[in-house]
């Protein structure tokens, strides 16, 4: 199973990461000023992402593929990385599917 993380970024903003049991970095979160905000966005993750519907599959301009989950409101909850195909980036979503409802957070900030 996965986790999250909290984070600080580089302006002291409050980020989460969705990372798979292998530790690969499967999405990431905007930046929240306030921890609390950034742990509802977690709490969000775990509440949309088994639902196709909250999913929003790009292609960028260079040909690249990334996905951002949504909330019900269609405020991105988090986005991919690039993977350089479709398949890629629907595997992508899956393993968002799979670990998105992990409960354990690891907090570093």
């Amino acid at each position: 199973m996965g986790k999250f993380e909290i984070y600080k970024d580089k302006s002291g903003e409050f980020r989460f990461r969705l990372k798979a049991s292998n530790g690969q970095n499967i999405l990431a979160s905007e930046g929240y000023k306030a921890k609390a905000s950034c742990e509802n966005g977690i709490a969000s993750v775990q509440k949309n992402c088994g639902d196709d519907a909250r999913y929003e599959k790009k292609e960028s301009a260079s040909g690249k593929f990334h996905f951002n989950l949504k909330s019900t409101n269609g405020q991105v909850i988090g986005s991919s990385q690039m993977y350089s195909s479709a398949s890629g980036r629907d595997n992508g979503i899956e393993s968002v599917k799979t670990n998105g409802v992990s409960t354990d957070i690891d907090d570093q900030s």
